[in-house]
Formats: structure tokens, sequence, C-alpha cells
């Protein structure tokens, strides 16, 4: 069976790429099941109902997200309504779960994990504690992926060691660039750093470069706003053996809209 994650959906540019491309990658590559990470999917921070609906409909089936969750109110009662939008597991007490298990069209359970690093990033629980609690949760899951919202490097290889053999993927999201590590390593879990980012590539992973590059050049506070540049679609393919849970490749996907066969004009709604 193959798994297609999309990684960080920026914006409306992110939004309507994905809209576009993915009826293609389904295709394409027989997939089974969509999994996207949403946290920067409205105006470029956080998520809302409007936004996940209109991602659902495009073709996601689980919504991950990670350390932006929290950025527009209304997602604290809405992921308390939708178990298919995942916030990170190891934030100690906060609405919503870290884990949902789904069925594809054939009846294949496969259970989705969320969980956010903690280098450079948020003091939250422990998550190589906290992953096997989440693990065993969805145990009865065919089979098992991760998607690791983390800054380091390191710890996204640690992660993908230390349940090696344990899930069948490991995927990295967060730093909105495409790793090219891409593996399956020895005990069977597909592995890549980051998946990196579906939404606009001119720019400085995913704002407006000036406003951007004046913080690093004066260090004066300026407002981000959501490029709109060249929108591409970062994610990749996984095959695994429903069989036994394990992983036997995993494939990056980089396309923008050159690649895309026109459709109709643009969708106009939401920002």
């Amino acid at each position: 069976m193959n798994i297609l994650f999309v990684g960080d959906i920026v914006g409306k540019p992110g939004r309507e790429i994905l809209r576009r491309a993915l009826p293609r990658l389904v295709e394409r590559h027989a997939i089974d099941l969509v999994v996207a990470n949403v946290e920067n999917a409205a105006g470029g921070l956080g998520v809302t109902r409007a936004v996940a609906e209109s991602i659902r409909q495009a073709g996601v089936d689980v919504m991950t997200s990670g350390n932006h969750i929290w950025d527009k109110k209304e997602a604290l009662d809405y992921i308390e309504l939708e178990p298919r939008l995942l916030r990170p597991a190891n934030y100690p007490d906060a609405p919503g779960r870290g884990h949902y298990v789904a069925r594809t069209a054939a009846g294949v359970s496969v259970g989705v994990v969320n969980i956010m690093g903690r280098v450079f990033m948020n003091p939250l629980d422990n998550p190589f504690h906290v992953i096997g609690r989440e693990i065993e949760a969805v145990r009865e899951a065919a089979v098992i992926l991760v998607d690791f919202h983390a800054e380091a490097t390191s710890e996204k290889i640690a992660m993908g060691w230390h349940i090696d053999g344990k899930v069948t993927a490991v995927v990295g999201t967060h730093t909105h660039v495409q790793t090219a590590d891409e593996r399956v390593l020895p005990g069977g879990t597909a592995y890549i750093t980051d998946v990196g980012m579906t939404g606009p590539h001119e720019s400085i992973i995913g704002v407006q470069t000036k406003a951007a590059l004046s913080r690093f050049i004066d260090g004066m506070p300026s407002r981000f706003e959501t490029a709109a540049g060249d929108p591409r679609l970062n994610a990749v393919v996984i095959t695994a053996d429903a069989t036994t849970g394990t992983a036997t490749a995993i494939e990056r996907v980089s396309i923008g809209s050159a690649d895309i066969e026109p459709l109709e004009a643009p969708s106009t709604a939401l920002s």
C-alpha cells in the first residue's frame, strides 16, 4: 500500500497547489491514504475549521500539526470535535489528541501519531518517553506513521533510530526545507528528516522575503506575511507492507504549478 504525506501546508498558496496537485498524485502513485501537516495552513499561522475542512475536501484523510496549532483560537474548540486533526501528543495538558487510526478504502488500518521535539522548541514532555505510549495506543493498526515536528536534525534522526522497527515511517516536519536523506532504516522504518513545505517557495520558509530579511539585517520587528511566488508541493510517498507493518520504500515528491496541467481558475475563498 502507498501513503502520501504532504509537508507543511502554508497559507492559501499551499492549499491551492494541494487542491490542484493532489488528485494527480493520488492517481500517479496509487495512493491509499493522504496525511498532511496543516499547522501553517490558515494565513501562514495556525488552522481554522473552514481551512481544515477545505483541506479535507481536497482529499486529505488525516491532518497533523505542531507548535502553531493554537495560533488561531477557534482551533481549541474545533480540535475537540474533529478527531482527524491532531496536535503533538507530548503537550502535557491540551485539547485534542495526538493519534488517530484511519482506514483505507480497502479496509487497511493506518495509525497516525503526531509528536513534537524539544531542541530549540517549546519545553514539552519528553517525546522519546511519550512516543512509546502513543505507539501502544495505535498498536492495533496494520501500518503506523509518525509525524515528528522538530527543529534539530539530530533530534529527528535520533527519533528515527529510537523507534526503528516499531513503526512503519517517521517523517520530519517544521523546517519547511525538504531534505535528501530519505531511506528505509534496518528495522524496516521509512525515514526522512524533513518532508518540506507545500506553499510559496519564492520566500523565506513561506514568508515574504523583505520582512523576513529585515529581522536578520537590523533585528527590528516586522510584520510577517505569507508570500505567493513559486508555489510547490513537497511530500513523500511511503510504500508499506500491511502484513508486516514495515516500509519497503520512501520517495520524495516536489512539484510546482508548471508540472500540473491547467485546471479551473484558482479559488478565491479563504486567505
